[in-house]
This record gives structure tokens, sequence and C-alpha cells, in this order.
């Protein structure tokens, strides 16, 4: 309801209006609410609860298996998953597992095409060092900030960070001010300017409005949501779920290599006004990955205007998108819909 989907929450978070740049104007689109415990999803089983990266590929798959049973004529489609920031493993891990299982069952359970992963999280040493060199590269922080990191921290290793290294890195956080983390050059959602004229201007208050109106209860009846009584409000994000995380891999680089020669399309792409998991971060994890570029960096375009940079290697294509934050289709709704166009149709973004 902030981004992708087919309805924006209007101002006030009482009313719908129509997204024109929805994606599933192009493609069948199923949201998934993963791990339980998200959004309205729950589970009876209080061990659910505490999840991780190996659970929630299984979970989702157990989903998808059974979502094709009660729908069969899906069952021969082109299937194709999207995610964004954490997804950087979720996405990948599921693909893997259904590739996997493809072959256990000498079948196509899911007729998997290709993944599509926007400003992920894959490694956890590019991650880090990614980060400072974006905040230093986009003049967040200083040069002698930015030296100290450099000069006193080792993300290579698995070793805790000095005591000079986190002198550096809180510092490094003080220094960057009160800005969106997500997009830096955007307004807060406490600013004058929260009165967007049209889809193409973000409101930064979008998430408060989306928060009113699923905690309707002629909403969420509506929609069969929250039948059981979940205790306590819906909210955009879950901290319960993050804390009892029990498995999360440093790396996911080796599953998205696999991906890239078991023949499915792989795209990473990156809104570069994000900071949190920003195009420098994917740039360092892709260059670990040691592809050969087939389509050198160029310019693609939308609407007339530079929509994003593109590289495309031996079975990965690299985007970013000009001027989009964390949340792509939040900020530049028209240039992600031109990007994931782009994704189904199997064709690089286009050039003019």
């Amino acid at each position: 309801m902030t981004e992708l989907g087919p309805f924006r929450v209007s101002k006030g978070g009482k009313t719908l209006w129509k997204n024109p740049y929805a994606w599933n104007n192009v493609a069948n689109v199923l949201f998934l609410e993963s791990p339980a415990g998200v959004g309205f999803s729950y589970s009876n089983t209080s061990s659910d609860y505490i999840t991780g990266d190996t659970k929630t590929a299984a979970d989702s798959y157990t989903f998808l298996v059974n979502w094709l049973e009660r729908f069969p004529e899906y069952k021969t489609r082109d299937f194709l998953i999207t995610g964004e920031s954490y997804a950087g493993h979720y996405v990948p891990q599921l693909a893997q597992l259904i590739l996997h299982n493809n072959k256990i069952t000498n079948q196509t359970v899911i007729n998997l095409k290709g993944v599509a992963i926007g400003n992920g999280y894959y490694d956890v040493e590019a991650q880090n060092s990614g980060t400072y060199d974006y905040y230093w590269t986009h003049a967040l922080i200083s040069d002698e900030i930015h030296q100290g990191i450099v000069s006193n921290c080792n993300f290579s290793s698995a070793d805790p960070p000095s005591d000079a290294c986190q002198t550096y890195e809180i510092q490094a956080s003080s220094a960057k001010g009160n800005i969106d983390d997500y997009n830096i050059y955007a307004p807060l959602c406490s600013s004058s300017s929260n009165t967007p004229s049209s889809i193409n201007e973000y409101d930064p208050c979008s998430d408060n409005y989306v928060y009113t109106y699923l905690n309707t209860p002629a909403v969420q009846n509506s929609l069969h949501a929250n039948t059981t009584g979940i205790p306590g409000p819906w909210e955009t994000c879950n901290g319960y779920i993050g804390f009892n995380w029990d498995d999360e891999p440093d790396t996911v680089l080796p599953v998205i290599k696999e991906l890239t020669s078991s023949g499915i399309s792989v795209w990473l792409y990156s809104g570069d006004t994000d900071s949190v998991c920003s195009v420098t971060t994917t740039r360092y994890a892709l260059n670990k990955l040691g592809l050969s570029v087939k389509t050198p960096w160029y310019a693609w375009y939308t609407q007339g205007e530079v929509g994003g940079y593109a590289v495309e290697y031996e079975n990965l294509t690299f985007v970013t998108v000009r001027g989009a934050g964390h949340f792509v289709p939040s900020y530049q709704p028209a240039r992600a819909l031109t990007l994931f166009s782009s994704f189904l149709d199997g064709k690089l973004p286009p050039s003019n």
C-alpha cells in the first residue's frame, strides 16, 4: 500500500486511491506476508515465531505448493519472485529451494523463471564497508571519520570490531544528522512538505496513513484479516520476529552464484538514494561474484528521462533506479514499473 500495490491510502487513512503504476498492471501478483507473525499472518504454534532464513524459505515453499494445488490453472505459468532489503536472503534462498525440489521430484512443481531483488542485503562484509563508503561519497560524513573507519575497521574479520572502530562508527551515525536513511534526500514526515501533488512526489507520511487504515475494524472485517484477534495493532514491522531470528548466514552470494548458473533470470536493482542497503553495498557484493560483463554500463530511459543505469553480466543483470530510495516503487513508481516490465519481458531496460 506504499509501494507497488494496486491501491495507496489517502491522507488521514480513511480512503484509497488507485496506483497507476501498480505492478499487477503487467503481471498476476501474489503478496506473501512472510515470515509467520508479519502483518496479519499468524500461527497458533508459538515456536513458529522463533524463525530464521531456513524456516522462512521452507514455509514460503509450502505456501506456494499448496496455493498452486488450490489454483492449478496457474501451475504452468511462468513464476518469478521479487523482494527487497532482507529479501536479499529470502528470495535467493526460496528460489534455490524451488530448483532443488524440482530436481528431487523430477518435475516442475513451480515453474520458476527468474528473481529480482531490490536494495538487497547480501553479504555482511560488503554491507558494512559499502555503507560507510556510501556515506562518504554522498557527503554525509567527513573525510576524517571515513578515514578513521577505513584505518580501524576490519569488516572481513569475524572478530568483534575494535573500540576505535566502534568510536568512528558512532561518529558516523551522529554526523549524518536527522535524515531518512532509507532515502537520504527525502523530506521527513514532520516536514511541512508532505502534501504531494502527484504520484511522482513521495509523501513521507504514507506509513502513518496505512497504519490508520489497516487498524480500522471495518477494513479488517472486509479483508477477512485478524479474525483470530491478534494482540496489538497491525504494524509495518514486527520487531519481535527480528529478536527471535535463529539463523542468518553472513553471505548469500554462493546461493546467488548458483542461481546464475541455473538458467533462470537474476536481476539485482538499487535505488541510488538509499543508505541502508545502498547501491555501493550491492556493487561490492557483485564484485565478489566475479562475473564477466556482457553488456557494458549504460543509461536507461523512461518518460524521456534517465531512469537509471544498467549493466548486464553473464547470467545476471544489475540496474540502478535514479532518485529512488530503499523502497524503489514508493519513490519512483514510473521508473520502477519500467524496470519490472523489462524484467518480465527478459529484456534490458530501454536505452532510449
